[in-house]
C-alpha cells in the first residue's frame, strides 16, 4: 500500500478503453503502473500525466496490490498471467488480477483455480459501453468473485464504472458478458440485414432510420450503428469486428458446453466470421451494414447518398 493506504494499481492494455480507465484510476489519485503493447501514444500519455511504467507484467506484479487486465482475447490473457515474464512469475500472495477482457469462461475459471494455488485473486470484470465512456468513467462494469473481494476492489472500479453489478462467482460476469454481446452483434447483423433489404425494395436507410428510431426498437446501440451508416462516422463506435467475431465465437463455445441449442448464435457468428475471412477485420462493427449490402450487391454508402438526394 502506499502511504495514503490506497492500493497501488497496475493496468495492462491502455488501448481504446484501457486509456479512459486508466486515466481515470490516475485521476482518483491512485499510485498506477502500465504496460502498453504496440500503440505507444496511450503508454506516453498516461505517463504524462503521472503513471509509471512497468517492464514487464512481473515487475509489475511485485510493485502493485490491484492489476487490471484489459486485451483483447482470453490467449492473450494467459500469456500475461502465465509468461516467463507474466503475472504470477512476480506476484506476492494476495495480489488481485482484474480482467476486463471479454473472455471465455472457460479459461478464466482454469486460470482462476491456478492463480489460487498462489495465493492470487483473479476478478472477471468484462465491460459494456464505448471508449467515450471510458474517458468519462461511466463504463457499465459486470463482476464475478466472492462478496468479500468485491467490496476490497468496488473503489477501484468505481473510478472508472457508473453502473456495476456483482453478477457472482468467478468467471460468472464472463458468462454475462458473452450473452450481452451475443445480443448487441446480433443487432449489428439484423440491422445490417433488414437495412439491406429495405434497400433492395426500395425504402432508403434515411427512411429505415426514421420509423425505427423513433420506435421502441430503438437503443443505445441502435444509435451509435446508425451514427455510421447515415453519417459514415467512422468513430461511432470502435469496436472490431473480428472482435465481435471472437465473442460470439466464444459465445458459441458457451453454448455447447451448456449443451444448448444456439442456431440464431451460429447465424450471428457467420456474418463476423465472413468479414474476418475477406480480411476486413479490422473494420469496426457498424460497418458490417457495407459487407452484409455487398453480399446483395448493393453499395450502402451509395444507398445513403440517393437517400439524401
Amino acid at each position: 500500500m502506499t502511504a495514503s493506504d490506497k492500493p497501488v494499481i497496475g493496468f495492462i492494455g491502455v488501448g481504446f478503453m484501457g486509456h479512459g480507465m486508466a486515466a481515470n484510476i490516475l485521476k482518483a489519485g491512485y499510485e498506477l503502473w502500465i504496460k502498453g503493447h504496440v500503440n505507444r501514444d496511450p503508454v506516453e500519455d498516461l505517463v504524462a500525466r503521472g503513471a509509471h511504467e512497468a517492464a514487464s507484467p512481473a515487475d509489475m506484479a511485485a510493485r502493485c496490490d490491484i492489476i487490471h487486465v484489459c486485451l483483447s482475447n482470453s490467449s492473450q490473457v494467459e500469456s500475461v498471467i502465465r509468461g516467463p515474464d507474466g503475472i504470477l512469475a512476480g506476484a506476492r500472495p494476495g495480489l488481485i488480477v482484474i480482467d476486463s477482457t471479454t473472455a471465455d469462461p472457460a479459461s478464466t475459471r482454469a486460470l482462476a483455480a491456478e492463480m489460487a494455488e498462489r495465493g492470487v485473486t483473479l476478478v472477471d470484470a468484462p465491460l459494456g459501453r464505448t471508449p467515450k465512456e471510458a474517458e468519462e468513467g461511466t463504463l457499465d462494469a459486470m463482476v464475478g468473485c466472492d462478496a468479500e473481494t468485491f467490496e476490497r476492489i468496488r473503489p477501484v472500479i468505481d473510478c472508472w464504472a457508473g453502473n456495476i453489478t456483482h453478477i457472482g462467482p468467478t468467471g460468472s460476469a464472463h458468462q454475462m458478458k458473452l450473452l450481452m454481446n451475443m445480443i448487441g452483434m446480433g443487432y449489428g447483423a439484423l440491422y445490417a440485414e433488414a437495412l439491406t433489404l429495405g434497400a433492395k425494395v426500395g425504402i432508403s436507410p434515411q427512411v429505415f432510420h426514421k420509423v425505427i428510431g423513433s420506435s421502441r426498437m430503438a437503443n443505445g446501440f441502435y444509435e451509435t450503428f446508425m451514427r455510421y451508416v447515415i453519417d459514415r462516422d467512422r468513430d461511432a463506435h470502435k469496436f472490431t469486428i473480428q472482435n465481435a467475431s471472437k465473442d460470439v465465437r466464444y459465445a458459441a463455445n458457451m453454448a455447447s458446453e451448456a449443451s444448448v441449442v444456439n442456431i440464431m448464435g451460429a447465424a450471428i457468428k457467420h456474418y463476423y466470421t465472413h468479414v474476418e475471412a475477406i480480411g476486413k477485420g479490422g473494420d469496426y462493427v457498424p460497418m458490417i451494414s457495407d459487407h452484409v449490402a455487398r453480399l446483395s450487391g448493393l453499395d450502402m454508402e451509395e444507398e445513403v447518398r440517393k437517400g439524401n438526394s
